[in-house]
């Protein structure tokens, strides 16, 4: 990605590392303090019609916004994005990893402008890191709920799924928000995915010429006209004497008028 190159070398020196320890340190936060204060989720939510009544602290808050689940789930998810969003900085570099979560914090954004009155999530963000990651090391072996070893490509296969579940017979609000998550994971990985696209095409096409040209025979007799494959115990030879050498059974081998490209012998 040469323009993200560029901007690497004039803006690098501004990422900002450990992104994700943040992120799950203010959602650890607020999920407790939800306890106290079960008003807090809704006052920290992005609704954009909030935000254009003045209240101007929700477009940054909603990213803290925990999972409402019980603990022991809600730690899982937070191990998850631990694991992967670490891993992705360590994978890409901090900038790098940082424009991938802005990408997709401003798509969030302006997709939620599309249903103000609706609340935006941030897990659908969190969701792409979930596919990037998968993207990169689809073989990497979880251990679902600490019991279950599962690859991780599976479980991603299962997230893409439901995603398109989502944009088909969900509400558009959550349409909006699959898309907005998406395209970071396009803009990084497009190019590579239409590579891969174009490679397999090809590969396909040389496996289907393979295929077609194992179906030909490679023998056939000129006399009788039975082939290697019609019939695979006879034994097939050339003949030198006739013009041209060709092919025959064994059987015609030695009886057979030999072919020139004058006039044919005995006459």
């Amino acid at each position: 990605m040469p323009l993200l190159d560029r901007l690497q070398r004039r803006f690098g020196r501004y990422a900002v590392p450990n992104v994700t320890v943040g992120l799950i340190l203010g959602q650890v936060a607020v999920y407790f303090l939800a306890y106290a204060r079960p008003e807090l989720a809704e006052k920290i939510a992005l609704v954009p019609a909030r935000v254009l009544e003045g209240e101007i602290w929700r477009p940054v808050t909603f990213v803290f916004a925990p999972p409402l689940t019980n603990p022991i789930f809600a730690f899982f998810f937070w191990y998850l994005f631990y694991l992967m969003g670490t891993t992705l900085e360590h994978t890409w570099g901090t900038f790098r990893y940082n424009v991938f979560l802005l990408v997709g914090y401003v798509a969030t954004l302006a997709a939620s402008l599309v249903v103000p009155g609706q609340p935006a999530s941030v897990a659908f963000l969190q969701g792409s890191v979930f596919l990037a990651f998968a993207y990169l090391y689809p073989d990497f072996q979880l251990l679902l709920f600490f019991l279950l070893p599962v690859k991780i490509k599976w479980l991603a296969l299962v997230q893409w799924i439901g995603y398109f579940l989502t944009l088909v017979f969900a509400p558009w609000i959550l349409r909006l928000m699959v898309a907005a998550s998406l395209l970071n994971f396009f803009l990084f990985f497009g190019r590579d995915i239409a590579m891969r696209v174009r490679s397999g095409g090809r590969r396909m096409q040389e496996q289907a010429g393979r295929i077609k040209a194992r179906s030909k025979p490679r023998h056939t007799c000129t006399i009788c006209g039975i082939t290697n494959l019609s019939h695979p115990d006879v034994d097939f030879r050339y003949c030198s004497e006739c013009d041209g050498t060709p092919c025959y059974c064994r059987e015609h081998l030695e009886n057979h008028q030999h072919v020139s490209a004058s006039v044919p012998d005995g006459q």
